[in-house]
């Protein structure tokens, strides 16, 4: 009886000491997202690109970019990688980009030089994501990747550099991609004990999938969710997702009936432009945004953790600048009336807050950085 009883106060003196050590890493991850409440996205640069020399990597973002992004008021960078070039250098596959971690180390060193936090995102194409949907060489192969990964960024300021497990997961089974992240975030725990990890819901990150997700056993993590709503909208004039958003632009934004019909005009298909419709009778406003992204932050309240919404923005190529700039004020305020943290997409792409031409300064959209409540230049 004796020993049982021993026995039983080990268990629950481990239990104890586990019970405070998640409570010690919640509270660290609280500390540390006050780091990262109002960012940007590089995109184009170390990931999304057919292009990774230093040709191409050198001149697309450079150190006076950096320079900007920390004068505009930004304090960190979510710095999208393609593990794909990173696995060649990282691992010393002979090929045409065997520096690329070198010069990934140059940024990162870069932003942290000019006051920046950074987020190192991982952020491959689709083809490598819906891989590990099925194939459990694909997720063994990731969980190696951010062994090496973490373990060689273990020494940044655990204050300043954080890790995003994968941008996005599309694995629509939601069970599935619970697994994956949790032996991820495991791995990288190994290599970098101290550092803090960011996690999202299964699929495209989207609020629904944050909802559905149970939080990881490891403390230490801040939690993160991508807000695009509604799409007619944001991303009208898009070629590379729902065909029909194609042929939108000027979609206004409050949505108003009276200027919907003619722009419904634009869209061929009588289905389509009945999806169309949808958009000003479901009453798009900041009321209906600020609903939505409340329960982002009752979930965050439920578990106690932390949250990030690390993307948000508008194509900008066929939008309205007054309603582009009404849209991104009303999410920003949103987030920000709940506490949360935020980084728009993105720096100088199709939903840039600059525009830079090769080879020519950046040109800053001062009504974009109003919008985002940042200073400006």
């Amino acid at each position: 009886m004796r020993s049982s009883l021993g026995f039983m106060a080990i268990v629950v003196a481990l239990a104890t000491s586990l019970a405070a050590q998640d409570r010690a890493g919640v509270e660290t991850a609280f500390n540390r997202a006050r780091h990262l409440q109002h960012g940007i996205n590089t995109s184009e640069w170390f990931a999304q690109s057919r292009d990774y020399s230093g040709a191409h990597t050198d001149r697309y973002i450079d150190a006076q970019d950096i320079a900007l992004i920390a004068k505009l008021g930004f304090d960190h960078v979510r710095l999208s990688i393609d593990p794909a070039p990173l696995a060649m250098s990282m691992f010393h596959v002979p090929g045409p980009n065997q520096d690329f971690l070198a010069r990934l180390d140059h940024a990162v060193d870069t932003m942290l030089a000019d006051g920046l936090a950074v987020i190192v995102d991982v952020h491959p194409g689709d083809d490598y994501k819906q891989q590990m949907g099925t194939n459990d060489g694909a997720v063994t192969r990731f969980e190696m990747l951010w062994r090496r990964l973490a373990a060689h960024y273990a020494d940044r300021d655990p204050n300043l550099v954080f890790f995003e497990i994968l941008n996005e997961p599309e694995i629509k089974d939601a069970y599935r991609w619970a697994g994956i992240q949790a032996r991820v975030a495991a791995a990288i725990r190994e290599a970098a004990p101290r550092h803090t990890i960011i996690a999202e819901g299964a699929v495209w990150a989207d609020i629904w999938d944050l909802l559905a997700l149970e939080p990881l056993v490891d403390g230490n993590v801040i939690y993160n969710f991508h807000f695009y709503e509604p799409h007619e909208f944001t991303h009208q004039g898009a070629t590379w997702s729902t065909p029909w958003w194609a042929y939108e632009h000027d979609i206004p934004y409050p949505a108003t009936e009276s200027s919907m019909p003619e722009l419904e005009k634009e869209v061929p298909g009588a289905v389509d432009r009945y999806n169309m419709q949808k958009y000003w009778l479901d009453g798009w406003n900041a009321h209906r945004i600020q609903v939505m992204i409340d329960d982002a932050a009752a979930w965050g309240r439920q578990y106690h953790v932390p949250l990030t919404c690390n993307e948000f923005g508008v194509f900008r190529e066929h939008a309205d600048p007054v309603s582009r700039a009404n849209w991104i004020r009303d999410v920003r305020t949103a987030l920000e009336a709940d506490g949360i943290g935020w980084a728009m997409w993105d720096y100088r792409g199709g939903f840039g807050v600059v525009t830079k031409p090769d080879g020519q300064p950046a040109q800053v959209d001062e009504p974009v950085v109003k919008a985002l409540g940042l200073k400006g230049r």
